[in-house]
C-alpha cells in the first residue's frame, strides 16, 4: 500500500505550507515577473529581504459554472452611435477618490491579491534558471565524498536496520529444517498407534510406548524456537568513495585609478550579486578573490569589497596571479575552474595583448567558464583584444554594464542553466 504524507504544519495566521507551495507553483509566472519588476527597483545590498508581490485579479480568477436565467427575456439597451464591442471606457474622474462624478449606492469591486514573499522564497525565484556552466563531476580526490548505498543482508545490525520478512523466512525455513524428519516420524507412530488400538488383539504394552514415544517427539517439536537470533538478518549498507563536483571561482577586479567610485560600484555590485549566488547554490566551492592595480593581490572577501586602495593599470598581473595560484593549489584535473573579471577596460600599453595570450594560451583551456564584465561603454583596447577571444573560444564570454539596472539582466545572460533564456 502507497504512503501518502499530509503535512498539516502551518505557516503562521493559521495559513497551511503546502497550500502556499501549490500558489506559487500556480502563479510562477506572475512571480517571476513582479520579482525581475523589483530587482530594479532596490539596491543590490537590499537583494536579500522580502518583497510584496501584486497579482491582477483577473489572473487569479477561476471559471465557475452557474444556471442561467432562462426562459424569454426582453431586454431594452440604450442607444449607442460612438462605441464598438471591446472599447474600453475611461472611468469617470472626480468624486471624493479624485473624481469629480457622483458616488454609486450599487455595484461592487474586487482588489488585486497582494501577498509577501519570504527572504528565501524571494531569492529561490531570484536565482531561480541559473548554474555554473558545464559543471562536471571530477575524480576522486584525497578527501572523497562516500555515498552510502544498499549491499545484501548481514548477520548483524542495528534494530532500525532488521529486515523483518527476510528474518520470518529464515526462520521458518529452520523450524521446516528441524522438524521435518520430526514430524515425519511422529506421523508414522500415529498411524501405528491407531491401527494398534482398532485391532482386536490386545497390544496394551505396546500402545503405552508408542504414546510415550509420541510425547516425546511433541515435546521435541515445541521445543524448536519460532525465531532464533541465528534466523535475524539485517539490510547491509557499505559506503563507496564518489567523485566530487569541486569548484574554485576566480574574481578578478579592476581598482586602479581610471575605475571611479562609480564604475567600482557597479564592480562589486556585479561580485556581490555573483558571491550570493555562489554561496546560495553550492556548498563546496571556493571564491578566490584578486585586486588588482598595477601588481595584483589575493585578498579575503572584506578586503575585496571594501578596501580603497588604487594605482596604475597592467591587468595580467591579475591573470598572471590567478595562473600561479592555480598551478599551486587547484589542478584542472580534480577542479572545475571559473572566472569572472570586471575592468573599465583601461590598461598599459601593450599588456592588452599579453592578456590575450595569458587567457587563450594559459587559463581558457583548464577554465570551464570565464566571464569578462565591462563597467565602461568606451571600447579600448582590452575590449577588442577579448572580442578576439569570445570569438574563437565558447567558454568565454563579455558584456558591458554601464547602469546598475544592467547587473541583473548581464549576470542572469553569463550564468543561465545551458538551454534556457536569459
Amino acid at each position: 500500500m502507497a504512503l501518502q504524507i499530509v503535512d498539516r504544519r502551518l505557516a503562521g495566521k493559521n495559513k497551511s505550507i503546502g497550500n502556499r507551495e501549490r500558489f506559487l507553483r500556480r502563479h510562477q509566472e506572475q512571480i517571476r515577473e513582479a520579482v525581475r519588476k523589483a530587482v530594479t527597483g532596490r539596491g543590490i545590498r537590499d537583494i536579500e529581504q522580502a518583497e510584496n508581490i501584486t497579482i491582477p485579479k483577473k489572473d487569479i480568477s477561476e471559471p465557475v459554472f452557474h444556471h442561467g436565467e432562462g426562459g424569454v427575456r426582453d431586454t431594452v439597451h440604450p442607444g449607442n452611435t460612438d462605441h464598438l464591442r471591446g472599447d474600453q471606457i475611461k472611468r469617470p474622474q472626480g468624486g471624493a477618490g479624485g473624481g469629480k462624478g457622483q458616488a454609486s449606492d450599487s455595484g461592487e469591486g474586487e482588489d488585486d491579491f497582494v501577498f509577501t514573499l519570504s527572504k528565501e522564497e524571494f531569492m529561490q525565484v531570484f536565482f531561480e534558471g541559473l548554474a555554473l556552466p558545464h559543471l562536471m563531476r571530477t575524480q576522486i580526490g584525497d578527501t572523497p565524498e562516500w555515498k552510502t548505498h544498499r549491499a545484501g543482508y548481514t548477520r548483524d545490525g542495528t534494530p532500525n536496520n532488521l529486515h523483518v520478512l527476510r528474518s520470518m523466512r529464515g526462520a521458518l525455513g529452520r523450524r521446516l529444517a528441524l522438524g521435518t524428519g520430526t514430524r515425519r516420524e511422529l506421523a508414522q507412530k500415529k498411524l501405528l498407534l491407531a491401527q494398534l488400538e482398532r485391532s482386536p488383539l490386545g497390544h496394551e504394552r505396546e500402545i503405552r510406548t508408542l504414546r510415550q514415544e509420541i510425547e516425546a517427539l511433541e515435546l521435541r517439536i515445541k521445543k524448536i524456537p519460532f525465531l532464533d537470533p541465528v534466523d535475524l538478518r539485517f539490510r547491509g549498507r557499505v559506503k563507496t568513495p564518489v567523485p566530487t563536483s569541486k569548484a574554485v571561482m576566480f574574481c578578478l577586479m579592476d581598482v586602479s585609478g581610471s575605475m571611479d567610485e562609480e564604475r567600482k560600484g557597479l564592480a562589486k555590485q556585479f561580485f556581490i550579486l555573483l558571491y550570493l549566488f555562489l554561496t546560495r547554490h553550492y556548498e563546496k566551492i571556493d571564491i578566490v578573490f584578486i585586486r588588482h592595480h598595477t601588481q595584483a593581490q589575493e585578498v579575503d572577501e572584506d578586503t575585496f569589497f571594501h578596501a580603497t586602495e588604487s594605482g596604475g593599470t597592467v591587468v595580467s598581473s591579475a591573470l598572471e596571479l590567478m595562473q600561479k595560484i592555480l598551478e599551486q593549489r587547484y589542478p584542472a584535473s580534480e577542479w572545475n575552474i571559473y572566472g569572472a573579471q570586471a575592468s573599465d577596460g583601461d590598461n598599459f600599453s601593450n599588456d592588452s595583448g599579453r592578456c590575450r595570450d595569458l587567457l587563450s594560451d594559459a587559463l581558457l583551456p583548464l577554465c570551464r567558464y570565464f566571464a569578462y564584465v565591462q563597467v565602461a561603454d568606451t571600447e579600448q583596447d582590452l575590449w577588442e583584444e577579448y572580442t578576439q577571444l569570445a570569438e574563437a573560444h565558447a567558454n568565454f564570454a563579455i558584456r558591458k554594464v554601464t547602469t546598475p539596472e544592467n547587473i541583473y539582466p548581464v549576470f542572469r545572460d553569463l550564468f543561465k542553466k545551458e538551454g534556457e533564456t536569459a
